[in-house]
């Protein structure tokens, strides 16, 4: 194989194609064929390299050369990998079988993924922009770089105290071993820290939503350093408060009340509901615990006898849905209903709104996992109000909770 490469040759291509509007990267870039031929040179002398005095003297040889096409920011090219006799040579500035060589274009086939595009539409994106397409095996074995950054975030370990904590689960369809969609839930805690600001403490995958999963989950926490949590939102799931007790003891519990307003309204008859929803909001609006147990009185007496489950789903969980009530107004917006992980979900769901199903639990971890990290880059303020909120808070727990600078 010929190593001559004629620069005068090059540049008088390289300003004709500039003159004719042609990019410098990108398919059919101008630098595409300087860079092949860097490549190429650089790989002979690593092999040149290789086959030092020693080598030489037990009888290694060159034999031939291994063509391949690699993708690069500047466009595919044509890479010729020099061997050798005994197959010891293991080049480093192309490596064996490596396809894509510039971290950037992995990196952005990587950002493609994040938000939602498929491997097809990856590759059709890639094909349009350097001239050839790239495998949806590529694609994948590219995006599973992130993987190992998953299971190091998972592991991680985690403050001593969280003020307050959202637990909530997403559900997403996913191929099964037996090539079947099935669903997934994946279970998120997201929490405010001291200082105000919100993250994600982890994220579960499971077959399905229960307290016996979210009891594994919360001594995850514990294992990886969560002492306390001062207060808990949850929806209604049953046994769930109980599990949070068993690990956090002293957390207070507050049951989402947007979710029990909706379980109630779905045993009122479509004719009642506005006039019911008018008397149910003098009992969750209320000023104090006494006024909405009042309003709740009130409640019973007009509407108990037509809809007595609805009345007795109040009574049950009326302690975990009252906590709120012993806070201030700044406390009270914030843990009253689970509308902040809610919110974050429907963050998720415009990245995963194209994904029918996805082909394993692997490539919904890696999409999702994706699109919270580029979701959080915008957790970098405290909440709104979060002074006021933190001295209520110091306040109420001192033993518990300290204000953070």
């Amino acid at each position: 194989m010929s190593n001559s490469f004629d620069f005068e040759e090059f540049k008088a291509q390289a300003i004709e194609k500039l003159k004719a509007g042609v990019p410098l990267s990108g398919k059919d870039g101008v630098l595409a064929p300087l860079l092949e031929n860097l490549l190429n040179s650089a790989l002979e002398g690593e092999l040149d390299s290789h086959l030092d005095g020693v080598e030489r003297e037990m009888g290694n040889r060159r034999n031939g050369h291994m063509s391949k096409q690699v993708q690069t920011s500047m466009g595919e090219i044509t890479i010729n990998t020099p061997r050798d006799r005994d197959g010891t040579f293991d080049p480093q500035v192309v490596r064996k079988r490596e396809k894509i060589l510039a971290d950037s274009l992995a990196d952005r086939i990587i950002g493609l993924y994040a938000i939602g595009n498929s491997t097809r539409e990856i590759s059709d994106i890639l094909e349009e922009q350097f001239g050839s397409r790239i495998s949806a095996e590529t694609i994948s074995s590219i995006t599973d770089r992130v993987l190992p950054e998953i299971q190091s975030w998972k592991n991680r370990p985690l403050d001593r105290v969280y003020p307050i904590v959202w637990l909530d689960a997403v559900h997403y369809k996913v191929m099964d071993e037996k090539n079947r969609p099935v669903t997934r839930a994946i279970y998120n805690v997201l929490a405010l820290t001291c200082e105000g600001r919100k993250e994600l403490l982890g994220m579960y995958i499971s077959k399905s939503e229960g307290a016996n999963f979210w009891l594994g989950v919360l001594t995850d926490l514990q294992n990886r350093g969560v002492q306390d949590i001062l207060i808990a939102c949850v929806d209604g799931l049953k046994g769930f408060p109980d599990a949070i007790a068993s690990v956090f003891p002293q957390t207070t519990v507050q049951l989402c009340i947007v979710h029990q307003i909706r379980n109630s309204v779905k045993y009122v008859a479509s004719k009642n509901q506005k006039e019911f929803m008018r008397d149910l909001k003098l009992v969750y609006q209320a000023v104090n615990k006494d006024a909405a147990e009042k309003a709740l009185d009130d409640l019973e007496i007009k509407w108990g006898e037509d809809y007595p489950i609805v009345i007795k789903s109040w009574r049950d969980n009326w302690d975990r849905l009252t906590a709120y009530f012993q806070y201030s107004q700044h406390i009270r917006r914030i843990i009253y209903t689970t509308n902040t992980v809610e919110g974050y979900h429907r963050q998720l769901r415009k990245v995963t709104k194209n994904k029918g199903v996805f082909t394993s639990d692997t490539a919904l971890e890696k999409l999702v996992y994706l699109a919270f990290t580029r979701i959080r880059k915008k957790w970098t303020q405290p909440v709104q109000n979060w002074g006021q909120t933190a001295q209520q808070l110091a306040i109420l727990f001192p033993d518990r909770f300290r204000i953070i600078a």
